[in-house]
């Protein structure tokens, strides 16, 4: 039986956006990221971070210190009693001066590829889990793998709203933050009665 997910952006969603951040002692975690992430460990329901890191294109950040920012990123939510089933990332910046990096690719959101990874890694029914961001491109990327979206108004959500709205783009939820966007998502598996098995 296939697996679902709850996939979340990673700056602005679990922890302040503060550009392109070289190492974990730069980044703040949201105090209640850790719980959200405990509460969907709970469901059964798989965690995959996915987050656009065009700084390594850019030159700004290398990928062995985006990897080491992860990896101790995972260590700090285990010590919550949290456990982060999967972390992908997209290099890529259109302009870079180094070549492996210097593409339109796939793997960008809104583009689909590091869901599409994902799905290949751990058996996930994409149609059957959970996007939650703060940007545009997190809901385009949801609704591009035809999950249900939710917009958390964190990090460049309140900015992101209005352009959605303009757009005809409507969130299946907007939540205060990716805690209030756990608690949505539990309701409405819920209501489904539906069960991670």
């Amino acid at each position: 039986m296939k697996k679902r997910a709850i996939f979340l952006d990673r700056d602005g969603t679990l922890n302040e956006d503060v550009g392109y951040p070289s190492s974990f002692s730069l980044i703040t975690i949201y105090p209640f990221s850790y719980e959200a992430v405990r509460k969907i460990n709970e469901t059964g329901l798989l965690v995959v971070i996915v987050t656009n890191q065009s700084g390594i294109g850019r030159g700004l950040i290398t990928e062995a210190s985006l990897q080491d920012l992860h990896s101790r990123m995972k260590a700090s939510f285990a010590q919550k009693n949290a456990s982060i089933d999967g972390i992908y990332y997209c290099p890529h910046y259109s302009f870079s001066t180094q070549s492996q990096y210097r593409k339109k690719c796939a793997c960008r959101k809104p583009f689909t590829e590091m869901a599409r990874q994902a799905a290949l890694d751990m058996n996930i029914d994409l149609s059957e889990s959970y996007m939650v961001g703060d940007k545009v491109e997190d809901i385009l990327f949801g609704k591009n793998i035809r999950a249900r979206s939710v917009l958390v108004l964190t990090g460049f959500g309140k900015r992101s709203l209005p352009e959605l709205t303009a757009q005809g783009i409507e969130p299946d939820y907007v939540a205060q933050n990716v805690l209030d966007a756990v608690n949505w998502i539990l309701e409405e598996e819920g209501r489904r009665g539906t069960r991670q098995d």
